[in-house]
């Protein structure tokens, strides 16, 4: 399945840097706000080590890794919502994605102009949130005229008008969309695409020599991601960005000599897909080993579907063993052996791991 992430931020935070690294690409990263007008878009495997043990194990020819694509959107600034900057071009690229990671700038640089001044994250939060919000209230009283003009004639429709008047107080005072709990408000605000309703990862962005400011800044930055139920990430995006343009070996030398233990571009990668509750599940043979992107809770069928609309529905059975015991045992044959090759059916919820083989008839 396709899924996105939006990287938004205000001008000169460091947007443009971090998606040069994610991608290995030249997006222009020029010191002045709105260098990035229409977007730019990049598709990024999703780090999974499991794949080289099944293709080891398998003799595959070839691997194809789980992504996400990561959409790089111009700069917002105070107004935005009001046709401030870029204004509605930058929202309706938003709108299109299905989450939001937002770059948060914790350093302190006198040669990166910063539209407000001197960096402040939480400032930078507050006026992102406040024209994301402003933007949906829009949507949202749109929605509320006619839904009120239809509960004249149709009593269940009070309900949702009940609903969106909760909507719209809290988007009035600057409240996202998606502080709503399970309910007909987030029902209406995800239907409505509202901006604020798409799921939040903070990104800290911090100077590479992890100063006392900076690090501060950043830990308030999560400090907040844990007060409203956001992700939340540090990385220096310059660091990454320098790391991206090595060749891998002497990349890895050069983390391991930072003390780095994962890269800042894999832990970002990792937490945008679980941002949108994703899973994987694998298959695995001599022509390939292969991840597979589902949201959690997917049964056997829907996940055949990913690989092909003909398996969906011819399903027949999914004949499933776990990697931990593929990897352990060394091979499909020993799993069969230890009577730990499992046949489920229709019913059987997909599980983080499972590497599968589905059976079907067309």
């Amino acid at each position: 399945m396709a899924v996105s992430c939006g990287i938004v931020g205000l001008p000169n935070v460091g947007k443009s840097t971090l998606f040069n690294a994610i991608t290995r690409s030249s997006v222009a990263a020029s010191n002045y706000p709105f260098c990035t007008i229409d977007p730019n878009v990049g598709i990024v495997p999703v780090p999974d080590p499991r794949l080289l043990e099944l293709a080891r194990i398998f003799a595959s020819k070839q691997i194809v890794p789980a992504t996400t694509s990561f959409v790089d959107i111009a700069g917002l600034v105070r107004g935005a919502s009001k046709g401030e900057g870029l204004g509605n071009a930058f929202l309706s690229h938003i709108r299109e994605v299905d989450a939001i990671a937002m770059v948060v700038r914790c350093f302190e640089d006198a040669n990166v102009i910063h539209v407000d001044g001197a960096a402040d994250p939480m400032r930078d939060v507050e006026t992102i949130d406040v024209e994301l919000a402003l933007a949906d209230l829009v949507s949202v009283e749109k929605r509320l005229d006619r839904s009120r003009q239809r509960a004249k004639q149709d009593p269940k429709i009070v309900p949702e008008v009940t609903a969106l008047e909760r909507l719209r107080e809290a988007l009035d005072t600057g409240k996202a969309a998606r502080s709503f709990g399970p309910g007909l408000e987030l029902s209406l605000a995800k239907e409505l695409s509202l901006l604020s309703a798409k799921p939040i990862l903070y990104v800290a962005n911090v100077d590479e020599l992890g100063s006392e400011a900076s690090t501060a800044r950043a830990r308030s930055v999560q400090e907040h991601s844990e007060r409203t139920g956001a992700g939340c990430i540090v990385l220096c995006a310059k660091l990454e960005a320098e790391l991206a343009a090595l060749p891998p070996d002497e990349a890895t030398a050069f983390a391991t000599e930072l003390g780095m233990e994962s890269s800042g571009l894999d832990r970002l990668v990792v937490a945008a897909y679980r941002l949108l509750d994703l899973m994987t599940f694998l298959t695995a043979g001599e022509k390939e080993s292969r991840a597979w992107t589902i949201r959690r809770g997917t049964k056997a069928p829907q996940a055949a579907g990913t690989i092909h609309s003909d398996i969906e529905r011819g399903f027949i059975r999914a004949e499933i063993a776990s990697y931990e015991d593929l990897f352990r045992l060394g091979g499909m044959q020993p799993v069969k052996d230890a009577g730990l090759l499992r046949v489920e059916g229709r019913d059987y919820v997909m599980q983080e791991g499972d590497v599968v083989n589905f059976r079907f008839n067309v």
